[in-house]
């Protein structure tokens, strides 16, 4: 037995996603999340679910409620995405619009790890669980960062693997300067600002001199950051030799200065 149609509907605007259109539709008919899947007959805990996947039952019951053609719900989800380009979409949201989410919205663009401006309003994106003091950050990286996430879109985009694995090797040594543990997709999704930016900014960076760039801070990092370089050349090992190479030529050159990065 099919659901009877929602008293009001609201029409959904274009990139947004399933779950938050399911928050507004349910929000104009006085009821929040949970009681409206309920209606639905939906069994499933979070409306986030549907964002990945949704069935054509689902689809039907959705439809029927709002009055509108099945083809807008599944036109609300995410299509079908490579391995690469799923590795760098976050299952839950990260980060957010703080004008757009003032009107109950979430949109699809806002999960990938290359997004830093809304594309509605056109500000910056700024972290979900983020705390107030980390969003002092200089002009700089803020620049440079915006820089590595159009490169990183770019590389996720593309149909050969070579511009994705040198923007990831770029992020897991930024990480091993952060001394941040974990997948360097996810540290491009973490709610510290800082940590993402700088990821973001060493995308930008490794694309001038990246080897000169390695070697200069590469005397100055504790054991840790030395294996997160091991692992980012891990694949390359001519790439760390010549690493190696330049940062022992600056050593004997420059002395007590060596350990300065010009970054």
């Amino acid at each position: 037995m099919k659901p009877h149609p929602l008293p009001k509907t609201v029409a959904p605007i274009p990139d947004e996603l399933l779950s938050s259109w399911l928050s507004r539709l349910a929000a104009a008919n006085y009821c929040d999340d949970a009681e409206l899947l309920a209606h639905l007959k939906i069994d499933i805990a979070h409306g986030t679910a549907l964002d990945f996947s949704v069935d054509a039952v689902a689809v039907e019951k959705i439809a029927n409620a709002a009055r509108v053609d099945p083809d807008v719900v599944r036109s609300l989800t995410f299509p079908a995405m490579t391995p690469r380009e799923a590795s760098l979409t976050a299952q839950m949201p990260f980060q957010h619009c703080l004008q757009c989410s003032r009107e109950g919205l979430l949109l699809r663009h806002w999960r990938r790890a290359w997004a830093f401006d809304c594309q509605v309003c056109r500000t910056r994106l700024v972290q979900t669980l983020g705390q107030p003091g980390e969003e002092q950050i200089s002009e700089k990286l803020i620049y440079r960062a915006r820089c590595g996430a159009g490169m990183l879109e770019h590389a996720a985009r593309s149909r050969g693997p070579k511009q994705l694995r040198r923007a990831m090797r770029a992020v897991t040594f930024a990480m091993s300067l952060k001394t941040f543990r974990g997948d360097p997709s996810f540290a491009l999704q973490n709610p510290r600002s800082e940590v993402r930016l700088f990821c973001l900014a060493a995308i930008a960076a490794a694309r001038s001199r990246p080897l000169a760039k390695a070697a200069i801070v590469s005397s100055g990092i504790d054991d840790y950051a030395r294996v997160a370089l091991l692992r980012a050349f891990d694949k390359e090992p001519r790439l760390l030799a010549a690493v190696d190479h330049i940062a022992q030529r600056r050593a004997r050159s420059a002395g007590p200065m060596t350990a300065e990065s010009r970054n």
